[in-house]
């Protein structure tokens, strides 16, 4: 069965998922973004890559880092970006969210940037477009409900390699509220594939899903023990918005067992980095002490995050 993503010669078409995408894919996206990422110093910070194409943001969920840093990177490319105000939006009078596509496909939409709450939204819209012939439209996915974000899985990814150089030799720990994280989910199929030996994740079993070791990751309940000798910690926010029930004593208990501290970082290895995919709460899943400390790479996160995203625009536009 042939890879939603990709056409018939192996190039992108969409970008759904980490999941699947074959490793050269990846690697070559981060290629990709490596020159990208010095735009950012010229004066002028504009290359003529997309210039005529339309890049549509549909985000049903709230989002201000994503939705900016892919509005910066469209721009950058010459695109023409439009940003849908989903809430006065025909959707929110009872259109289908596929009626919504045709009717912007019909205003010569090039490309979609979706968020959406409900898991397999993107999926959807790609399928339906590759099914209604239009594979000159192309979607990508910037978070759908707790599924995947293959863009933050990407930048982190982009994040690693750039500090690390190389996955081959790397113990990477991701710790948190695993369970609802879509960020988690596209990071560890992006180091497995990339061939990263030891991925580990590190929270309470009610923050971590039941199956989580057939993704090929190590499980630490204790994160002491888990972060001994990592080369790269991951930390996660606390998904309040998608937990049901009470998952936690109180946020205090969880940063005393599970926040990320100056103590608790000494055991990992000396050179290790700390990332996060943001937004970040201090004093809840990281001390500040650590966030702004000199082994944080949380802002270069943010700045990698630009380029990324202009390296998957214009793959999918066939540059």
């Amino acid at each position: 069965m042939r890879n939603p993503q990709l056409n018939a010669a192996g190039e992108l078409t969409h970008l759904l998922t980490l999941e699947d995408l074959p490793a050269e894919v990846i690697s070559r996206i981060l290629d990709t973004a490596v020159p990208f990422a010095s735009i950012a110093e010229r004066d002028v910070k504009k290359v003529p890559l997309l210039r005529g194409r339309s890049v549509f943001n549909l985000f049903f969920e709230n989002s201000t880092r994503t939705r900016t840093t892919f509005e910066i990177a469209a721009k950058r490319l010459s695109a023409d970006v439009i940003n849908l105000n989903i809430g006065a939006s025909s959707t929110s009078k009872g259109e289908t969210l596929l009626d919504t596509v045709d009717n912007l496909v019909a205003m010569n939409a090039d490309m979609f940037v979706v968020r959406h709450a409900q898991s397999g939204a993107p999926h959807l819209i790609a399928a339906h477009l590759n099914r209604t012939g239009r594979t000159h439209v192309h979607v990508v996915n910037a978070g759908d409900g707790r599924h995947a974000h293959p863009t933050q899985g990407l930048l982190d990814l982009f994040t690693i390699r750039h500090y690390k150089q190389d996955f081959h030799r790397l113990t990477v720990a991701i710790v948190g509220d695993v369970l609802h994280s879509r960020v988690a989910r596209s990071l560890i199929h992006g180091l497995t594939t990339l061939g990263t030996p030891e991925v580990r994740v590190i929270g309470p079993k009610t923050l971590l899903p039941t199956a989580v070791a057939s993704l090929g990751v190590q499980v630490f309940h204790d994160m002491r023990e888990g972060l001994a000798g990592c080369d790269v910690v991951v930390m996660l926010r606390l998904q309040n918005e998608r937990m049901k029930g009470a998952l936690l004593p109180s946020a205090g208990e969880y940063f005393k067992h599970y926040g990320l501290t100056p103590e608790k970082l000494a055991l990992a290895k000396p050179d290790a980095i700390v990332m996060h995919p943001g937004p970040m709460n201090r004093g809840v899943e990281i001390d500040s002490a650590v966030a702004d400390g000199e082994r944080s790479v949380i802002l270069p996160q943010v700045t990698f995050g630009i380029a990324v995203r202009m390296a998957v625009m214009s793959m999918l536009a066939g540059n």
